[in-house]
């Protein structure tokens, strides 16, 4: 299933932010640290490149992501040139203050006060762009939702006479390369749901947890682990879901729908503990030596 999620309004704001990347001195791109790359929009790098922009890559929901692989990311991505990252969770009371300390450090120009360190916020939509810009005002500004592209136009916002920082529309690319880029987006609930079936999406999900945490599954779900019956994969897994649950439809049959989006709940709410989908040794064996070079063009 091949899965692209390209609103009309994400295609104005293309333009717009090419115009007001002119404006800004870092570009702090929030990530989702289950999914880092495969929540990296190109776009992004393509409009800061061309602006010579510096990067702070915020890894957010590090409460989420395997603490393990989450170092593994930042290692990646901190050997990147102008490029910065941190991880944290900005729901946890001052973890958004490193962002400040972080982005000054890429733009040493602004710390003679003379001018405002300005900082221009962007990622993909529902990565928590909006809750981290909440965490820094330390008041609810910007609009908050658990839906994909909830902000629609920029909104500049003033943290103190020092620093600012402009909130944006959360921005897709209109192709994704990968079909598994799609699914762990659409897994992590980064795409709306009417671009996808929840239960393909549910099954993608299940084999990656087979395969790099099935303990997390045979103790929620008491889902056999591999080894311990023969062909268990992603089907069995949602089916097992619904075995557990106890979802039946009239006659008997397993509800696979309903344990579907159930498995994709607990995947994104953390009640299967703190799970990674994507690593840097499984990113650059699908991309090879293309690996980081997936850049679009910008008109």
């Amino acid at each position: 299933m091949s899965i692209n999620w390209f609103p009309g309004h994400m295609a104005v704001f293309v333009k717009e932010a090419k115009k007001a990347m002119a404006e800004h001195d870092v570009v702090v791109e929030v990530l989702d640290a289950r999914c880092p790359m495969a929540s990296a929009n190109p776009l992004v790098e393509t409009l800061r490149t061309h602006r010579q922009r510096p990067c702070l890559k915020v890894l957010n929901k590090m409460d989420l992501a395997d603490p393990a692989v989450t170092q593994a990311w930042l290692t990646f991505f901190n050997a990147q040139k102008d490029v910065t990252a941190i991880a944290l969770s900005c729901k946890k009371l001052g973890e958004a203050a490193k962002v400040v300390t972080a982005a000054k450090k890429l733009a040493p120009h602004r710390s003679d006060n003379f001018k405002p360190l300005r900082m221009m916020v962007m990622g993909v939509p529902n990565v928590g762009k909006s809750t981290l810009i909440n965490a820094l005002l330390k008041k609810r500004a910007a609009k908050v939702g658990d839906e994909p592209a909830v902000t629609k136009v920029l909104h500049r916002y003033d943290l103190t006479s020092e620093a600012s920082l402009t909130d944006t529309p959360g921005l897709m690319w209109p192709k994704i390369e990968h079909e598994s880029d799609g699914l762990m987006l659409a897994a992590s609930h980064i795409i709306g749901t009417k671009a996808y079936h929840e239960s393909e999406v549910a099954v993608f999900l299940a084999e990656i947890l087979l395969e790099r945490y099935p303990q997390a599954l045979a103790a929620r779900y008491n889902c056999p682990l591999p080894g311990e019956a023969k062909g268990i994969d992603g089907v069995s897994v949602v089916e097992a879901v619904a075995a557990k649950r106890g979802y039946r439809l009239k006659g008997g049959a397993f509800d696979f729908e309903k344990a579907a989006i159930t498995l994709l709940t607990d995947y994104r709410g953390g009640a299967l503990g703190r799970v990674s989908l994507e690593t840097p040794a499984s990113f650059k064996a699908k991309w090879g030596t293309q690996a980081g070079l997936h850049i679009p063009t910008v008109a």
